[in-house]
């Protein structure tokens, strides 16, 4: 494993974050995407800013071969069942020691299994069925607690465990598209993002050194339960036949470069996992 690849990405995944904040609009005191009870990254339909259409078929695993970025997956250490696939994502999903000091679990901590929200023709997000084409997704919820003039920032990390190179790429098409289809959404009862703005960048690719493709998302947050417009973040990266995305709500007395540094810890510490648990030896 290249450790030194991950310490270069939470500069340039920060740097993006920055970036982003500056081009989606005014910022308010923290970060955050869709999450809560419906955070998952959604079922792609077509191929709007990545390449899909390049792994292998469906149903015979990542491919093999080495990419441009230098990650060559071990063959027989590829997860090919829903439990291997469980089991891998549980692994590796970020909870409170990647996102930072003073980050705790919510509780409850990891989705059921087979959860996978999807945003609707109206733009709300509800409760859908695992695709045939993914093996295991888990979402692990974690928050900084509320202290004197700060409130609680929630975060969420999921990780996406695909049954091939093809579907993890077209998921990432698709995550792009819905940012395009619906710019303002509704998390839940209560909790709003408007104003998204995303953009993906393969390997190589403006700050992109860490996975074979990535893609960031910046929006304002709103909730009822506490007052402000706040910003909204969903970083997400692939890596061979597996997603992992990192969300981050704002929330009052927040600094948004540490909300981001926070944000890109938990992704490139998931991206690390990655490569250590499946890259040949």
């Amino acid at each position: 494993m290249r450790y030194g690849r991950a310490t270069r990405a939470v500069g340039g995944a920060l740097a993006g974050a920055l970036l982003w904040t500056g081009c989606a609009g005014p910022a308010g005191d923290g970060a955050g995407k869709p999450g809560g009870e419906a955070l998952r990254p959604a079922a792609a339909s077509t191929g709007t800013g990545t390449e899909a259409g390049t792994g292998t078929e469906a149903g015979t695993g990542a491919s093999p071969t080495p990419s441009g970025l230098g990650f060559d997956p071990d063959p027989e250490r590829l997860p090919r069942t829903a439990a291997q696939a469980r089991e891998l994502a549980e692994a590796v999903v970020a909870g409170p020691d990647l996102w930072g000091p003073g980050y705790v679990r919510r509780s409850p901590h990891l989705s059921p299994p087979g959860s996978w929200p999807v945003l609707d023709e109206r733009c709300v997000w509800q409760g859908g069925t695992l695709p045939d084409t993914v093996l295991a997704s888990v979402t692990a919820y974690s928050e900084l607690p509320a202290a004197a003039g700060r409130g609680p920032l929630r975060v969420a990390a999921t990780v996406t465990v695909h049954r091939d190179v093809r579907a993890a790429d077209w998921e990432m098409a698709g995550t792009l598209e819905e940012a395009l289809r619906c710019p303002d959404q509704k998390l839940r009862d209560g909790e709003r993002v408007s104003g998204l703005s995303s953009i993906g960048t393969a390997f190589g690719s403006g700050t992109n050194l860490t996975a074979e493709d990535s893609l960031g998302e910046i929006g304002k947050y709103t909730t009822g339960e506490f007052p402000g417009t706040h910003t909204y973040g969903w970083f997400q990266s692939r890596m061979g036949q597996v997603t992992m995305a990192a969300v981050t709500k704002g929330a009052e007395g927040h600094r948004d470069p540490d909300v981001h540094k926070a944000r890109a810890q938990a992704l490139t510490g998931m991206l690390s996992r990655v490569e250590k648990r499946l890259e040949a030896r």
